[in-house]
């Protein structure tokens, strides 16, 4: 399924693809870099805020942690 995000900073919408209904986690707007946190809920977009790069990079990690125990 793919999630449409409009980006808070620019206006430009972007999306990506999703296996699950939800997800909650980092996303970056491909137009201006902004670095966002989403949050999907039953395949809509619940919550996107704009965050620093401490924080993405914090919540990449813990994605990919995520990633990597649910195989």
């Amino acid at each position: 399924m793919i999630i449409k995000i409009t980006c808070p900073e620019c206006n430009t919408e972007g999306g990506f693809s999703l296996s699950d209904s939800s997800f909650d986690g980092p996303y970056k707007c491909w137009k201006c870099r902004a670095l966002l946190n989403v949050s999907i809920v039953d395949g809509k977009l619940d919550s996107c805020e704009v965050m620093d790069q401490e924080e993405f990079d914090r919540q990449q990690e813990i994605q990919a942690l995520r990633d990597k125990f649910k195989k």
